[in-house]
């Protein structure tokens, strides 16, 4: 039953994820935490950030990491079939209509449409994960409460980023390394 449950959970993520990776987050996130609470919160960003480091598309390997939590190897393959399969079946039909229709207004207007709501998608999955990592929580309380750490550590990756163009897999690790300094513990 928890192959049919993973399954269609990630079916579910792979079939409304419109936009990529980003645009899956309050997806997922509603279906491993809210729903089915096979992870914390905390968990969650954690696999956020391994699905970051790890190649691949972030539903993808968020599948993949929830599969093998809760069912080992095999559930890890179920539930990125899960994942993938609306996306194949999507991408080939939308594929044969596009070629087909793609001079059509309607096709041009549908897509003009669709780009705001991935947007406003990504901007909701961004600012849980800056509430999480800033509160600890995922409502913010005064200002009293705010982990001025975590503050600190962004504004300067975020500097470091924007003035010295540094790939983001090295200010990942660098900030990692940075953290376990700090905290001393790995995740």
């Amino acid at each position: 039953m928890i192959y049919l449950t993973l399954y269609w959970s990630f079916v579910q993520i792979g079939l409304f994820s419109i936009g990529g990776g980003y645009a899956a987050l309050p997806l997922i996130q509603q279906q491993v935490i809210e729903i089915h609470n096979w992870l914390t919160f905390e968990e969650f960003t954690d696999l956020l950030t391994i699905s970051q480091m790890t190649p691949g598309p972030i539903a993808l390997n968020a599948s993949t990491f929830v599969g093998t939590k809760i069912a080992g190897i095999s559930g890890a393959v179920v539930a990125t079939l899960g994942c993938v399969t609306p996306s194949c079946i999507i991408v080939l039909t939308l594929a044969y209509f596009y070629y087909k229709y793609r001079e059509l207004r309607t096709i041009k207007k549908i897509l003009e449409v669709l780009r705001p709501v991935v947007v406003s998608l990504i901007g909701t999955a961004g600012a849980s994960i800056v509430i999480t990592a800033f509160w600890g929580q995922k409502t913010m309380g005064p200002l009293a409460e705010i982990n001025k750490t975590a503050v600190v550590l962004f504004a300067i990756c975020f500097g470091i980023l924007q003035k010295f163009k540094l790939n983001p897999v090295t200010v990942i690790v660098l900030s990692g390394i940075i953290g376990v300094g700090i905290y001393g513990k790995f995740i």
